[in-house]
């Protein structure tokens, strides 16, 4: 089973996780707690870029994050979708619904 290593670098006004690995069930409970406690506080920023793997899991927390976001004002940011994670979002149609960036200066 692959995986999912997760670093984090932080911004003025945003916090940033790079993902590398599968994004699914079996990995996603350390990304999902990071975010959800971030979000309350600041802008999330998700590089996705070495993501291999996202499954409906994946998107779940990802629309969770958004959602909190909303709640908390403050935004989910999806940076440098990889081919994995692009086709899984476009794939269930949600593409628009996210803030895709490709530079965390971006970031509003």
């Amino acid at each position: 089973m692959e995986q999912l290593a997760i670093s984090e670098k932080r911004g003025a006004n945003y916090i940033l996780y790079e993902l590398k690995g599968a994004c699914n069930s079996y990995t996603i409970a350390d990304i999902s707690t990071k975010i959800f406690e971030e979000i309350k506080t600041t802008n999330v920023v998700i590089d996705m870029s070495a993501v291999t793997d996202l499954d409906s899991s994946g998107m779940g927390m990802l629309f969770a994050g958004f959602n909190d976001g909303l709640q908390y004002h403050h935004k989910l940011y999806l940076l440098g979708l990889s081919f994995a994670a692009q086709k899984t979002v476009t794939d269930t149609g949600f593409l628009e619904a996210f803030n895709v960036i490709q530079s965390v200066t971006e970031v509003e």
